[in-house]
């Protein structure tokens, strides 16, 4: 159980922080909380009362009061970021003693352990500005979506943003085939089949093979893994909490984990090539994608049929247009052993994605 006493979560920003202050004389107590703190990845500082060398307990950033050790901190400054720690479901007394204490939150455990390691898991990792995460979808097969979206992580991560690439399609064929690195060191998808909860940012970045100045999370080549939903989303809420920019390559089917990762994304991209069948198609697509992800614009590939031109696309699918997506060999041929899609900067491509993160980290920055 965790419930909100009165005061506003304790505010913070930046980089990665220390870990907790736990206040306890409780051995069993403590040994459940020093539990909890190597799960979410922090290491604690511990005392039997409030810390005597300067800052303590002003500095940390998150104070778990054991309910033993209330009578000892009721004296001190109030501050934000203060939780008090109980076992007993049916002590009416421990609100009393929170508010005492000017504690924010009541917590008994075991109830509360997934919510306290998911704060504490924010004060080690800090807590900024998500992810922009862009998703990228084909309006049908073959439309060049892939290679979108590698060329968007890629210029992301040229123009230093921190940069995670995720391939939501297991039936893709890998991007980091497309990137040329399926050979690479790191963890693919089906290693995150069983995660529930919370996955830890750092943790999941630096296990992730790193390509082109980023990262990457493809599929193996083994058997098609399923992946519960549960996961797809404890995975990308990681992905995103380390800032920066997050690309997330969709599949046409909106299954259940499509829709996860569907509800995490901040702008979609549909990929239309300008041909009729490809807009009748992509129709399709839209009009499934659009009841999950509310911001979604339609890019343009050429070359177009009679007729048709980048507006008319957009018109007639009914959405904001991204822009045309310029054609080059390396859109048409991917994964042929040639540089990887947007890696030549002053190629059309790289110019098209410079643009458009240029847009979307300008209205990102005005929302």
């Amino acid at each position: 159980m965790a419930v909100t006493v009165t005061h506003d979560p304790p505010s913070g920003t930046g980089g990665p922080r220390s870990g907790p202050l736990i206040i306890t004389e409780d051995a069993d107590l403590l040994d459940d909380l020093l539990r909890l703190c190597a799960a979410a990845g922090a290491t604690p500082e511990v005392h039997h009362g409030v810390p005597e060398h300067r800052g303590g307990w002003e500095a940390a950033p998150l104070v778990l009061v054991g309910d033993d050790a209330a009578p000892r901190v009721r004296a001190t400054p109030r501050r934000r970021g203060v939780v008090l720690v109980g076992r007993d479901q049916d002590d009416s007394g421990i609100w009393r003693r929170a508010v005492e204490i000017g504690a924010d939150h009541v917590l008994v455990l075991p109830d509360g352990e997934q919510w306290l390691v998911d704060r504490i898991a924010d004060v080690a990792e800090g807590v900024g500005r998500p992810a922009l995460t862009v998703g990228v979808i084909g309006g049908r097969g073959g439309a060049g979506a892939s290679t979108l979206a590698c060329a968007l992580a890629v210029t992301a991560a040229r123009e230093g943003l921190r940069t995670l690439l995720v391939d939501a399609d297991p039936l893709g064929g890998g991007l980091d085939v497309l990137l040329g690195g399926e050979a690479a060191e790191g963890l693919r998808w089906p290693a995150f089949a069983t995660s529930r909860g919370r996955v830890g940012g750092g943790a999941l970045e630096e296990s992730l093979p790193r390509l082109h100045s980023l990262r990457v999370l493809s599929w193996d080549r083994g058997d098609c893994v399923a992946v519960p939903p549960q996961a797809v989303r404890a995975v990308l809420a990681a992905a995103r909490r380390g800032g920066g920019a997050v690309v997330v390559d969709l599949p046409r089917r909106v299954d259940e984990g499509a829709a996860e990762a569907l509800a995490q994304i901040d702008v979609g991209l549909l990929v239309v090539p300008a041909e009729l069948r490809a807009v009748a198609a992509a129709a399709r697509v839209a009009s499934v994608a659009g009841m999950v992800l509310r911001d979604l614009r339609v890019a343009v590939r050429g070359p177009y049929a009679p007729g048709l031109d980048d507006c008319e696309v957009a018109r007639l699918l009914g959405l904001p247009l991204a822009g045309e997506v310029p054609v080059e060999s390396g859109l048409r041929r991917p994964g042929e052993g040639r540089t990887p899609p947007g890696a030549t900067a002053r190629g059309p491509l790289a110019r098209f994605c410079t643009g458009f993160w240029e847009r979307a980290l300008t209205e990102a920055g005005a929302a």
